[in-house]
């Protein structure tokens, strides 16, 4: 837990505490925490969204499901941002706020949600990763000799190289920049060549093929992949570095994140299946054609946006595995009890990064490569971890919290939602292992897709 200790944060006349952290806690503003989640839902992962969501759901079902997708996750991250302040003081962690909620229990819960959350979207990036390499190598050689496993396994390399050589979450400052440069290179690339391939190509299949059997099952799937689009699963950690008032400022940033900041992800979403139909790629940029140099740069700079990102959004894991003394330290630490203090560099410091985040590493990429199914994937990340931890979870956490507050009304909505989407998780969990398995019979483990 946290830390007995606090400072205070004045807020014209409110008094609110915080728990005491090495961390930076209200020095940004809700447009740079705004910037962050929009950066974050304009990740890699974008140039997948017209294979793992318009192909499954077709365009009815791809862009009503999107746009509901956006309005209940923008509906469920202001619940959560309204419990920051809860009791008097700043919940910054997500587990905090459970904690505080729940008891004691709820922190094992949430912290165990989390980081399969974070295990998850890292395999989507190494896929992602691996999936790009893999089409800038097959642009210049078409040898078939260097496969979809050996470029996750590549992509792994790098990314813990990346982690190692960034002690810190300060050191990303500078890398942030580079992620937004590198995604604008991607997403226009994209659209641009995939507008230009729509407006040549002759009528396109835009139906949705399978079984009726196999239909509900990927129906099922996409709509957890829909609410993936939206995950970060690390609000209060976010709106912790905002300034007071942080209530209202973080509504701002998400308000910012659910209009200017969903509009690139619609775009390369809508373009790419307009133009390839239900033959789009679960990877964008292997359905385009153009100049190589072009394609080239493109899968260059999402390959790189991917090595970024991971370290970003497995922050709280990266974090937890040798941060040295940037962290708070605690007697149950993992830092404490390998004496893991001081200086970045110090060897000591240096070797059990290496390690630690090298073995982390490992194993996802070992995973990566082992079940290189992307859409199911985000559709199990979506089943486990984003309808608990964001839609089940924040309602209840809301409608326990403000229990005196609610009308009858309000109740029913919240436990509505409560029950709605504790069964979407559970069909979702379903669906997506039915996915991996049939995908795994299909193509074997170690596929090279």
């Amino acid at each position: 837990m946290v830390a007995n200790n606090r400072i205070e944060v004045e807020d014209d006349e409110l008094t609110v505490g915080v728990p005491e952290t090495a961390h930076q806690i209200s020095t940004d503003s809700w447009f740079q925490a705004g910037f962050v989640l929009t950066t974050g839902i304009n990740s890699v992962f974008v140039l997948g969204y017209s294979g793992t969501i318009m192909v499954p759901l077709g365009w009815i079902g791809g862009v009503v499901g999107l746009i509901l997708a956006t309005v209940v996750s923008l509906h469920a991250n202001m619940l959560v941002a309204k419990l920051h302040e809860l009791g008097g003081k700043r919940h910054i962690r997500y587990r905090d706020l459970a904690a505080h909620i729940y008891g004691r229990r709820a922190y094992s819960i949430t912290w165990a949600l989390q980081y399969v959350n974070l295990f998850m979207i890292n395999i989507g990036y190494l896929i992602l990763g691996g999936s790009a390499l893999k089409a800038c190598y097959f642009l210049f050689r078409d040898d078939h000799t260097m496969k979809l496993p050996y470029f996750i396994a590549i992509a792994g390399f790098v990314c813990s190289l990346f982690a190692i050589a960034t002690p810190h979450l300060s050191s990303l400052r500078i890398w942030l920049g580079c992620s937004t440069v590198l995604s604008l290179i991607y997403i226009i690339v994209a659209c641009v060549l995939a507008a230009k391939d729509g407006i040549n190509a002759p009528p396109r299949d835009y139906s949705i093929h399978g079984t009726s059997t196999s239909r509900i099952f990927t129906t099922i799937g996409a709509s957890a992949n829909l609410v993936f689009a939206f995950n970060t699963g690390m609000l209060p950690e976010i709106q912790a570095t905002v300034r007071q008032p942080a209530v209202k400022n973080m509504l701002k940033a998400l308000y910012f994140q659910f209009t200017v900041g969903v509009v690139p992800m619609y775009v390369v979403t809508y373009i790419g299946y307009w133009a390839y139909g239900a033959s789009t790629s679960t990877y964008l940029l292997n359905s385009v054609s153009g100049p190589v140099w072009v394609k080239a740069a493109a899968n260059i700079s999402a390959f790189l946006q991917s090595v970024i990102a991971l370290h970003q959004f497995s922050s709280n894991v990266i974090t937890f595995l040798g941060c040295c003394r940037y962290l708070p330290v605690q007697p149950t630490s993992i830092l404490t009890q390998f004496g893991i203090r001081g200086s970045a560099l110090k060897f000591k410091n240096l070797s059990f990064r290496i390690i630690a985040r090298g073995g982390y590493l490992a194993v996802s990429t070992l995973v990566s490569a082992l079940l290189p199914f992307l859409g199911d994937f985000e559709s199990l990340t979506g089943a486990l971890s984003t309808f608990p931890l964001t839609f089940i979870l924040a309602n209840h956490m809301y409608l326990v919290a403000k229990k005196n507050k609610l009308s009858s009304l309000q109740k029913f909505w919240h436990w509505l939602n409560v029950a709605f989407f504790g069964l979407m998780s559970i069909a979702a969990t379903i669906a997506a292992l039915r996915l991996v398995a049939v995908d795994s019979k299909e193509y074997h483990v170690f596929a090279d897709l």
